[in-house]
């Protein structure tokens, strides 16, 4: 393995690959002046203080004291230059024309809506958090008495659906009812207490008013029912019936939608793994399909380039809005908008929010941006689309899957075993990683670090997809782990 990369021309800044011990050379004349960690950056210049600091070809922040070259470039001695809220001008990126490329097919389950799916799955959703118990009580009895067909009863507990008051309580709401439309169930069974504000009425309201309801749809409030227990497995029993009949037949990969996520990252994160979910990203819009980028407080620093890939004007407008949004959240509780990366971040090589935003949106790739959705919005144009809501692991590949993601590719330096709703294809930021956690890691990315070429890269992951869509179960999945979670953001009464 090389020692280090340069990754633009114009960088200020190495990439150690491995660790990298004081007095060795690493440049042309240059030699390090101390210990750099794996994933951590040196200076190959002297830097003054103030001067700004380059990585991807990006400022990343700037000195906040004099840096000698060969010397560790890192919290102690870089500061952000974030601060709040921006005017975005729009300079758009020429237009790309999308090859002429074959669309696989795979074996998926078709709804009567006409949606497809990529499992067969019975969900329980609860309606409010009170309910929580019982709910993941009847997925643990129900899925081990599902007929053959059904590939997993779930249950997705939380601790909303009351107490909450405008737009927080429809945030809910919306989450909740992407999840009930999703095609990957073949079934949904919503669980309610019966007092709450989010009345079974009206959330089947609300379902009933958007297009792709699932039929074969049950409900049951527990203040209502006599022995709420036996009479839910029995509403249980009739979904995973009707269930089971689904098959599977062959269809296009176009119209799919991948939710894009990094999370516990290093600094390999934006090196390795991020680019070659941006090269996915490419390559499966390229052939009709959707995918999905969130973590907007992570595209902080990045997001000039992101919205100059809108796709028009408006797309570009109200994708500096949902920034500037996100940065009035910050303001308003009183909390700078650059309070990121994590300590785990900072230890793995990422220095400030902009490093790790850089990194970040490349899972994006380089294809249009073509819709910009609110918080609990469905994602329906091919292409790029950007999501609000926050890094946050568990709440991000929760709001991907309700706004309609069939799967969500996560990669990760640092290692995290969390599912979600849809299965979740983990791909490492490093080969020690994919080695010590080969039960959470499904893909390992590490080998671009030590020239493989990207398009080997891609070629596996795109086969991993394949196989996945058409059955294969990932790590998460064998683990049995499916966590959902709501972003809330008000009053709690």
């Amino acid at each position: 393995m090389r020692g280090y990369l340069l990754l633009n021309p114009a960088d200020d800044v190495g990439v150690a690959l491995k660790p990298l011990g004081a007095g060795t050379p690493v440049a042309a004349g240059l030699i390090l002046a101390e210990d750099i960690p794996a994933g951590h950056k040196f200076a190959l210049r002297a830097i003054s203080a103030g001067e700004p600091i380059r990585k991807y070809g990006l400022p990343i922040g700037g000195a906040s004291r004099d840096i000698r070259a060969g010397a560790w470039v890192h919290v102690h001695n870089v500061e952000t230059r974030l601060s709040g809220e921006e005017e975005y001008l729009y300079r758009p990126e020429s237009g790309f024309s999308p090859p002429s490329v074959d669309i696989p097919m795979f074996p998926g389950f078709v709804r009567p809506s006409g949606r497809i799916g990529i499992r067969n799955e019975v969900w329980i959703i609860p309606t409010v958090g009170c309910v929580n118990h019982q709910a993941e009580r009847l997925a643990t009895l129900a899925h081990a008495r599902r007929p053959e067909g059904v590939d997993r009863v779930a249950a997705f507990p939380h601790p909303h659906g009351c107490s909450q008051l405008g737009e927080d309580h429809e945030n809910t709401r919306r989450v909740l009812a992407g999840l009930a439309r999703h095609p990957n169930a073949g079934g949904i069974f919503l669980l309610g207490l019966g007092c709450e504000n989010n009345s079974m009425a009206d959330f089947l309201r609300l379902l009933e008013a958007a297009p792709g309801a699932n039929p074969n749809l049950r409900h049951l409030l527990t203040q209502e029912a006599g022995d709420e227990m036996a009479e839910s497995l029995e509403l249980l029993d009739g979904i995973m019936a009707a269930a089971a009949g689904a098959r599977r037949s062959p269809v296009p990969v176009s119209g799919l939608c991948a939710g894009m996520k990094c999370g516990a990252s290093d600094g390999l994160s934006g090196v390795t793994a991020n680019p070659l979910l941006g090269a996915f990203s490419d390559w499966l819009v390229d052939r009709g399909g959707l995918t999905v980028l969130t973590e907007v407080p992570e595209m902080f620093g990045a997001e000039r380039g992101l919205l100059n890939r809108a796709a028009d004007e408006g797309v570009f407008r109200r994708g500096a809005a949902m920034i500037n949004d996100f940065k009035r959240y910050f303001l308003r509780h009183r909390q700078p908008v650059y309070e990121n990366p994590s300590p785990g971040n900072k230890e793995g090589g990422i220095t400030t929010l902009e490093d790790k935003s850089i990194g970040c949106v490349q899972k994006g790739g380089t294809r249009a941006v073509v819709d910009v959705l609110a918080y609990g919005g469905t994602a329906v144009k091919p292409g790029v689309n950007l999501l609000s809501g926050p890094g946050n692991d568990l709440v991000s590949v929760s709001e991907m899957t309700a706004a309609g993601a069939h799967l969500v590719l996560f990669s990760t330096g640092r290692g995290n075993p969390l599912g979600g709703p849809a299965p979740v294809i983990k791909v490492s930021s490093n080969s020690d990683l994919a080695r010590r956690k080969r039960h959470w890691i499904d893909y390992d990315a590490g080998p671009l670090a030590d020239d493989l070429p990207m398009s080997a890269a891609l070629a596996g992951l795109v086969e991993l997809f394949l196989a996945v869509i058409s059955g294969k179960r990932t790590k998460s999945e064998e683990n049995g782990f499916h966590d959902f979670a709501i972003f809330k953001d008000g009053v709690t009464l």
